[in-house]
């Protein structure tokens, strides 16, 4: 099996941070663990030291607050296995079998991004338009490698970034379901108007990204276009529908 290295970017997630982070080790024993803390200014640090007498993880911490695409870009550079594994800091009820559902279709090589959607969600799983925004993500290190320092400072669109860079690249996706794990909205952790505040700054970049980035979208195109040949035509209307779709989704969520 080839080796994992799990990295969890935290900011100011003392609540959940302890239960992420032991299991991952828990659940993980052969894997590298990396918790890369953004600055968080709560008790995230203390944590996790008394953590570290238990269980071996790597710890570092961002000072000042770089942003979460930073974070992912640093944990990717320090991590030393060959598949990645991105795990939020904010999650629940975590049970073995995420990991495995996860990281086996990178590792039979049946995928070469699977995206974790976890079943307990303001949004129900099975008609949510940003699953493929989810932070639970399992990758090859050297497919994400060449990207590294675009995806650095793009921050809350980083997700979008890679799913673009992966789907102009003819890359096989994977979605599957974490049943049971626990992701809570930003409502439930802070007041109704700074949520709002953030769910609208968010889509910003999020729009943002699609829109620098527009060269992507035609590298996917081209793709689909010299893959089908017979094809094309069909294959580029169905892009074309889902571009507008993620671009409306996208506009309603800044309206919220």
């Amino acid at each position: 099996m080839k080796s994992v290295s799990i990295i969890i970017c935290t900011f100011n997630e003392e609540q959940t941070i302890s239960e992420v982070v032991t299991s991952c080790c828990k659940h993980n024993k052969e894997a590298e663990v990396i918790v890369i803390d953004d600055g968080s200014t709560d008790h995230t640090e203390s944590i996790l030291a008394e953590l570290q007498k238990k269980y071996t993880f790597r710890y570092e911490k961002l000072l000042p607050n770089r942003g979460k695409s930073w974070a992912m870009a640093h944990g990717v550079e320090i991590s030393a296995n060959e598949i990645i594994l991105f795990y939020d800091a904010d999650l629940s009820n975590i049970a073995k079998e995420h990991f495995e559902n996860i990281l086996q279709p990178i590792v039979d090589n049946s995928a070469d991004m699977v995206l974790g959607q976890p079943s307990e969600t303001f949004i129900d799983y099975r008609v949510n338009p940003f699953k493929s925004l989810t932070g639970e993500r399992a990758l090859l290190k050297t497919d994400i490698l060449p990207i590294l320092d675009d995806i650095r400072e793009i921050r809350f669109g980083v997700e979008t970034f890679i799913n673009l860079y992966y789907q102009a690249k003819g890359k096989r996706i994977k979605y599957v379901l974490m049943k049971g794990l626990i992701h809570p909205t930003k409502y439930s952790k802070t007041t109704s108007i700074k949520a709002t505040k953030e769910y609208i700054s968010e889509g910003q970049e999020i729009a943002l990204t699609i829109l620098e980035n527009f060269d992507l979208i035609t590298q996917r195109i081209e793709y689909l276009m010299a893959k089908s040949k017979g094809e094309a035509r069909t294959k580029f209307s169905t892009l074309q529908k889902e571009i507008n779709e993620k671009l409306m989704m996208l506009k309603d969520k800044m309206n919220m």
